[in-house]
């Protein structure tokens, strides 16, 4: 199968033009017409996992996140991002991401995230446009009813089971004995996303990347933080694309995943 028919395996899942204004998903590096049989998968393209890449002889690594998100003006094994394309195109391997249309994708990374919660959707945090064919609204994160209602400790943990992780930062932690009937998750950043979780009668943010006085304003809105990560609520991408390719490749790809890395260790 050619890198080209990937690419539109990967449009037909999440089409890029539902990527937002900012972002920078596709084929980052590598040629369209270049023969793929062996996939990589991996949240990051880091120095590691490029390493893996060529060592495992992989014809293509698609990643969620771009390795690409500013203009360049010099490619060169000089600076991390540039070295890291200079591997990957003399390895020939070719660069794909898939990013924020990913996530706000049908079936994409909020509905895994509410589909592991048991979280039933009632619509997306941050609307970004209509589906064509259907008209439903699209865009990142998720907001709706838990199918069974716990206290936001219980959630915090099954938090923690659900994603594998070794921690969870709770703001509101003191509120830790409230029945919480109504949440709201956004896998990866969730920065600024508390005033659309408080508009969509959210009781709790399941999310990442929440600093102090994110947390506290959202607090004192009446809105729980229960922080997992952006790696730590991001990673189900690996899992879910392996599944998708041995699907759609019918046997003609072969799927590697790069191991767990949590950059953040709690000591």
């Amino acid at each position: 199968m050619r890198c080209s028919e990937m690419m539109d395996l990967f449009e037909r899942l999440a089409p890029a033009d539902r990527a937002c204004s900012w972002d920078n998903p596709g084929l980052l590096a590598g040629r369209a017409e270049k023969e793929v049989t062996k996939v990589l998968t991996a949240l990051d393209a880091t120095d590691q996992v490029v390493e893996l890449a060529v060592k495992e002889g992989c014809d293509l690594l698609l990643t969620h996140h771009p390795l690409i998100f500013q203009p360049l003006k010099k490619v060169n094994d000089q600076d991390f991002i540039g070295r890291r394309i200079v591997k990957l195109i003399q390895a020939d391997i070719c660069c794909y991401a898939m990013h924020t249309n990913f996530d706000s994708a049908a079936g994409g990374m909020a509905d895994l995230a509410a589909g592991l919660l048991g979280l039933k959707k009632e619509g997306p945090l941050e609307v970004m446009g209509q589906q064509p064919d259907t008209g439903e609204p699209y865009g990142i994160g998720a907001f709706g009813e838990l199918a069974h209602p716990e206290t936001l400790k219980e959630l915090a943990l099954r938090v923690k089971e659900r994603f594998g992780l070794p921690f969870v930062n709770v703001y509101g932690a003191e509120r830790e004995s409230e029945m919480i009937t109504r949440a709201a998750v956004c896998p990866g950043s969730g920065k600024g996303m508390s005033g659309a979780a408080v508009a969509a009668g959210a009781q709790v943010l399941i999310t990442g990347d929440i600093g102090h006085h994110d947390g506290i304003d959202a607090v004192a809105q009446g809105l729980c933080i229960i922080d997992g990560g952006h790696y730590g609520l991001e990673h189900i991408f690996m899992d879910f694309m392996e599944g998708y390719l041995k699907e759609q490749g019918k046997g003609e790809l072969i799927i590697i995943k790069a191991p767990a890395a949590c950059p953040v260790k709690a000591w």
